[in-house]
């Protein structure tokens, strides 16, 4: 599972895709949420979830 701002979110989708050879979920924060979990790539604060559980 990854946080990511819009910019990365093509990266994080890309890697996910990589490491499990499988199309990985994207969820979008909520609003409160968006604060709390950093980018992973750049430390913004985060807009999407992606994951592949």
């Amino acid at each position: 599972m990854k946080y990511c701002c819009a910019d990365h979110v093509e990266l994080a989708l890309d890697e996910a895709v990589d490491e499990f050879e499988l199309a990985p979920r994207l969820t979008k924060l909520e609003a409160v949420d968006k604060s709390m979990f950093p980018c992973g790539y750049c430390g913004q604060p985060a807009i999407y979830i992606v994951a592949n559980e």
